[in-house]
């Protein structure tokens, strides 16, 4: 496993943690020092870090193509 790898498996272990402990707790959309806090764009936005982390680690796994030839 590269360095790349690593730290997308690092990332995406931090990022499920997240949204585990945002999921466990369904908080409301409230205000702070005049800005919002909205759980549930926060938890879409973690949910896309970890599809990308998903996407980029599936271009470092090995694959194989199957082919046949015929003549």
């Amino acid at each position: 496993m590269n360095e790349d790898t690593k730290q997308i498996h690092s990332v995406r272990a931090q990022t499920l943690s997240q949204l585990v402990a945002i999921r466990a707790e369904q908080k409301p959309t409230y205000w702070v020092d005049g800005q919002r806090v909205h759980w549930e764009q926060y938890a879409d936005a973690l949910q896309r870090t970890v599809d990308w982390c998903d996407r980029k680690l599936s271009e470092y796994e090995p694959f194989e193509i199957k082919s046949q030839g015929t003549s």
